[in-house]
């Protein structure tokens, strides 16, 4: 039966379906080439000016596909920063590489709901061999059960759900509020850690009471002996410790928390660790970066993101723990019309999570690492290395610039120097004014972030399509802000 007859709107017709399929892959093809150098990375528009341009009410009828397009290229493409660009480098780089976009087309194309092995198959039993191959690419132990989520912001705020079940504290019979038998509960994390931990706390119903921010040191890592303080401390005044999240690859500077001292104080004191490489975790399929996740197989849970660093479009967060009974403690809620018949022993992927509807995330992951292969994954991330260490260089070099941290990554923060600015406000404020004059050019951008030293000028390498040529565009982009 041809959809277009049924009543109640406009379904494509196969036909139809063809033209404009094949004109959009057209110019996403034309874009990925280096279209998208036709376009400033960060959009101009104005605030409101997107809306202003749309009708206040949908349409009534039917409208044509051209009329669609027309209004993505008119009101949508303006407004659209480009994170696919070359020459996008400010916070983490990342790319939707072609496979990963082929593999997100069959995924929307097929449209399953992998919630019960059941309801698709292949979606559960596909995302568990890929996370197995994630996880051998990444040295992780083969105990390690791994499945998807969306981000490491949710992924990082179950596994904070699962330490508050490992805790034994009945929260899921009988909840948290009106009970006397309740102490205040503590997380701790680096004052460097990703704002999504203290989010995650917020969500658990620990508050930001409970959210404990440890102290770095100098190189922007977690300082243990303040960590084993607060524990004492939070102890001595009745709180109840209940994880330590460290982070591989600081969301500002990329450091790396000192993972195998934190697993000794976790273990010593009973608290759930669990390790955010979120960023860096990626360049462990690197052997020579592999001493970033040292003391990661001691972790109760690890996170880290293809979408970050692997060239599979957002969003795609691989979450993998020691302890996955823990994580079906704290989720699993079966109603009956959600049970199956088993014929087999089977994994159903909604009891590890808050989700019930589940993407086919691991089909675009499987279409990355099949199209790329391991090595070919190692050698893009080793060059992106090798251009932010390029670029460090050429900051240090320069008589006008600054490096602000180490480079353990292909992250590198500097700034301006401004010989006669004693005033710290007026440093940062000139530093600001010098980004936002790199950014307006059209040809990278990069943002900031704080440090110890103040405001600095934050460039991540991570586009797949990043050259020397769009390395030296920001120098020369640089150069003329300056």
């Amino acid at each position: 039966m041809d959809d277009s007859t049924l009543p109640g709107g406009m379904d494509l017709d196969a036909d139809t379906f063809r033209i404009e399929a094949h004109r959009m892959v057209d110019w996403i093809a034309d874009y990925l080439a280096g279209g998208a150098r036709r376009y400033p990375v960060l959009s101009k528009v104005r605030p409101g000016a997107i809306s202003d341009a749309l009708p206040l009410g949908p349409p009534e009828a039917p409208e044509p596909p051209d009329a669609i397009w027309r209004d993505f290229e008119r009101v949508v493409l303006p407004g659209v920063t480009h994170w696919n660009h070359p020459g996008f480098m400010g916070y983490f780089g990342i790319t939707g590489s072609g496979p990963g976009i082929l593999g997100e087309l069959l995924s929307a194309g097929l449209n399953v709901n992998g919630m019960l092995w059941r309801t698709c198959p292949a979606a559960t039993e596909l995302e568990l061999h890929v996370l197995g191959w994630l996880r051998s690419m990444l040295g992780l132990p083969q105990e390690f059960f791994g499945f998807l989520t969306d981000t490491a912001s949710i992924s990082s705020m179950l596994a904070v759900m699962a330490a508050r079940e490992a805790a034994g504290l009945e929260i899921r019979e009988r909840g948290m509020a009106g009970r006397p038998d309740l102490p205040p509960l503590a997380v701790y994390a680096s004052d460097q850690a990703h704002s999504s931990i203290a989010k995650a706390c917020i969500a658990a119903g620990i508050g930001l009471e409970g959210f404990r921010a440890v102290p770095h040191d100098p190189e922007y890592r977690m300082d243990v002996e303040a960590l084993a303080r607060a524990v004492s401390e939070d102890r001595a005044a009745g709180r109840r410790p209940l994880a330590v999240i460290a982070t591989v690859g600081t969301t500002s500077t990329t450091s790396v928390d000192p993972v195998p001292a934190i697993a000794e104080l976790c273990e010593r004191e009973g608290l759930w660790l669990h390790v955010d490489a979120a960023y860096a975790g990626s360049a462990a399929v690197c052997p020579e970066f592999r001493w970033c996740l040292e003391g990661c197989e001691r972790a109760s849970s690890f996170v880290f993101n293809p979408h970050k660093w692997l060239f599979t479009p957002i969003d795609c967060s691989a979450v993998y723990t020691r302890r996955p009974e823990l994580f079906r403690q704290a989720f699993s809620l079966v109603p009956d019309y959600l049970t199956t018949p088993q014929t087999g022993k089977v994994v159903d992927l909604m009891d590890y999570g808050v989700q019930l509807g589940r993407r086919f995330r691991a089909l675009k992951l499987w279409w990355v690492i099949r199209s790329f292969g391991a090595e070919g994954l190692r050698e893009r991330i080793r060059a992106h290395v090798r251009m932010a260490r390029e670029f460090a260089a050429w900051v240090e070099a320069h008589p006008r610039l600054e490096l602000a941290a180490p480079v353990p990554f292909s992250v590198v923060n500097f700034r301006p120097r401004f010989p006669g600015v004693t005033d710290p406000a007026e440093a940062d404020r000139l530093t600001m004014a010098l980004l936002e004059r790199i950014n307006a050019g059209g040809r990278v951008f990069l943002s900031h972030t704080r440090l110890d030293v103040g405001t600095v000028i934050h460039l991540a390498v991570g586009n797949l399509r990043t050259t020397e040529e769009d390395m030296e565009a920001c120098r020369a982009a640089i150069e003329e802000a300056l």
